[in-house]
Formats: C-alpha cells, structure tokens, sequence
C-alpha cells in the first residue's frame, strides 16, 4: 500500500491527473475531520472545505517521497495550515502588524526572563490577556511533521511518530492540534508536560527536578492542561 501512495504521488508530481484525483479521494476525509475544528467562525462550512482540500493538494504537489513519514501524516498540517492562513490573513482574523509586534515581544520575555504567565507579561505591556494570547496564537505557524517535541536520555521524539496511520482521520487532526499547543508553551511548561506525561514523573519528582514544591507543580500542571484545553477544543 505504501508504494502504491508513493506510485501515485510520483505520478500526480508528473501530471497526472488521475492519480491527484486518487490522492485527493482517498484523503478527503482528513479534510472533513479538519474542517469540523474550524465550524462557527463565520465562514461557511463548504469554503472550509475548499480551503482544505486546497491544502491537501499542496501537500501533494510537495511532499516528498523520500520522507520516513506516511503521506497523510504529512497533509494534515497542510490543510489546518491553509484554513488557518484564510482565517488569520485574508478572513475574519487579522494579524495586524500591531499583533505580530506584541507576539515578538513576549516570546523575547519569555526567553530572557523565563516569565511563562501570559497575565503577567500582559499587564506589564499594558494590554489584556485576551489581546497577549491572540498575538501569540495568530503569529504560531503549523508544525513540521520532523519537529522534536522533547529530548531527553538519549531519545527524541517527533510528531510525526506520535502520529500512528491506523489513527483515525478525527485522531490525527487532533494530535496535530495538541502538539501545536503544547509547541506554544514556553519551557518550563513544556518540561513539565515532557516529565508528567511523556516520561511519567509524580508531581513530588518534577517539583525535585524544577527545584519548586509539589504546591505549584500542581497548581501549574493544572493551569497549563486547562490552556491546552481551550486551544485545542
């Protein structure tokens, strides 16, 4: 079956419009599923879907065969990316030059200062929460399926490994979107994901390893799951 795929991406790459036609059937439901995350914004279902299956075209036309990764695994980001690109560019979300400026410098903070509360950067810029959190969401580009999540003793882990072709098309648009914002959290939130979920510490050996109490690891794990949460419901 893999080669088949790789036959008929070959091909589609050479013009042939018969095996983009095959491509694009059999992959039109990771479309659907993607579509479903980005109902109720004010654009209408069937041009969410054309934007889709815009992406899912690029992704054909790029992908490369000589990727250790399943061609699905590898459109999904393509066809969120280009609903997103609509929405934030061209749609009913603005990224004004105002919003890229603020993203810039909070990330700036957040690397300098190791300051990962989003309220406090907030209220030292003047500017609301809300504002903080949309610069940040509206300037994260879609992730790479050869992005490494973590890496620790001696193993590194991709996104597109978490990322199983027998996962169903709502499955894999969901992984995708819970790496997205976990990419999204700054260190020391990422650490704390990486060390109670991908490595399985009690919270009393992460406070140990972060130098914290196990009070706040809690307080924080609960924090940083609810903002996980909200981003990918």
């Amino acid at each position: 079956m893999l080669d088949e795929v790789k036959n008929l991406i070959v091909n589609a790459q050479a013009g042939d419009e018969k095996a983009a036609d095959e491509l694009v059937r059999r992959n039109i439901g990771l479309v659907r599923s993607a579509v479903r995350r980005f109902l109720g914004r004010g654009v209408s279902d069937e041009d969410l879907f054309q934007l889709g299956a815009m992406g899912l075209v690029k992704a054909i036309k790029r992908f490369d065969v000589s990727y250790n990764v399943e061609f699905s695994t590898y459109a999904v980001p393509m066809i969120i990316g280009e609903i997103r690109r609509f929405l934030r560019d061209d749609g009913i979300i603005k990224v004004s030059r105002s919003a890229r400026e603020r993203a810039a410098i909070i990330r700036r903070i957040r690397t300098e200062e190791g300051d990962c509360e989003i309220d406090h950067i907030a209220a030292r810029l003047g500017i609301s929460y809300e504002d903080a959190v949309f610069a940040l969401e509206a300037t994260t580009p879609p992730e790479s399926m050869d992005k490494e999540l973590f890496e620790g003793d001696g193993s590194r882990v991709r996104l597109g490994d978490m990322i199983s072709d027998k996962d169903s098309e709502e499955e894999r648009v969901t992984k995708i979107a819970l790496n997205s914002a976990i990419e999204q959290l700054c260190e020391r939130d990422r650490q704390i994901i990486e060390l109670r979920y991908f490595k399985e510490l009690t919270q009393s050996q992460v406070a140990r390893i972060l130098n914290i109490g196990q009070v706040q690891v809690s307080r924080l794990e609960k924090k940083i799951i609810a903002n996980i949460r909200e981003k990918i419901s």
